[in-house]
């Protein structure tokens, strides 16, 4: 009886030498999806884009990744709805409560984000594309625009979406949210004084009158999430960071 159970901790040690347990490693990546549910007709942006963040995480390899969402969440204020580039929306404290923006951009931090990828959909453009958006005038620029701009290119490729490239977050002059460093309207959520990851990337995807039919697809929306998590670890992969 000692000699078999001597025998099966042996087995055991062997089989976790030989078959070692995937770990995720230290690189720690957010996914925001968006939370917004008040924009196009007959269209949820926040269901849509959570979608594609779920198939992004359940795509291999397993990553450390985390998804920060704020939709449903109790004691916010625009927690459902809301704009990126608005103070009111954003960093405003209303009547004790946070934005759902501020309550994401938070939970990422306390998480250590790394890498954080934000997933939004266009609207108003007419044109089926993708576009990539990074926060203009901070350390990490070049390396930002490098990593939207293969996610952009991925997606493109797999989906057929037009690729539009990479633009700063300036770029759509809207609204009323600063970079308190450049002095320029800015992505609250892309901000390098509000969001502490070091690479930080929106993509907007697809647009949601044009590509209502497109997004709803769940096929789609399969795709267009394993399209991205592909790309980043390979990303990831060649910094040496996974």
């Amino acid at each position: 009886m000692k000699r078999l159970f001597t025998l099966s901790l042996v087995f055991l040690a062997l089989s976790s030498f030989i078959y070692p347990e995937q770990r995720p490693g230290k690189t720690v990546i957010i996914w925001q999806p968006s939370h917004q549910t008040d924009t196009g007709k007959d269209f949820n942006e926040a269901l849509t884009c959570n979608a594609i963040a779920e198939a992004a995480m359940k795509q291999k390899p397993k990553l450390n990744e985390h998804k920060v969402w704020s939709l449903n969440q109790p004691n916010l204020h625009h927690a459902n709805v809301g704009s990126n580039t608005v103070v009111e929306h954003t960093s405003a404290v209303i009547y004790g409560k946070l934005s759902g923006y501020a309550y994401e951009i938070n939970k990422a931090n306390e998480l250590n984000a790394d890498v954080f990828i934000a997933l939004h959909n266009n609207g108003g453009t007419n044109q089926h594309a993708i576009w990539g958006f990074i926060h203009e005038g901070d350390s990490y620029e070049a390396e930002n625009k490098e990593l939207a701009s293969r996610l952009v290119n991925a997606v493109s490729k797999a989906t057929g979406l037009i690729n539009k490239g990479v633009l700063f977050d300036s770029w759509t002059g809207r609204n009323d949210y600063v970079c308190k460093n450049t002095g320029k309207k800015a992505f609250y959520s892309l901000d390098e004084n509000v969001n502490k990851a070091k690479y930080r990337v929106l993509l907007e995807i697809g647009d949601m009158g044009i590509s209502k039919t497109f997004l709803a697809d769940p096929e789609n929306q399969k795709k267009i999430g394993q399209a991205i998590k592909i790309e980043l670890v390979k990303w990831l992969e060649e910094k040496g960071m996974k």
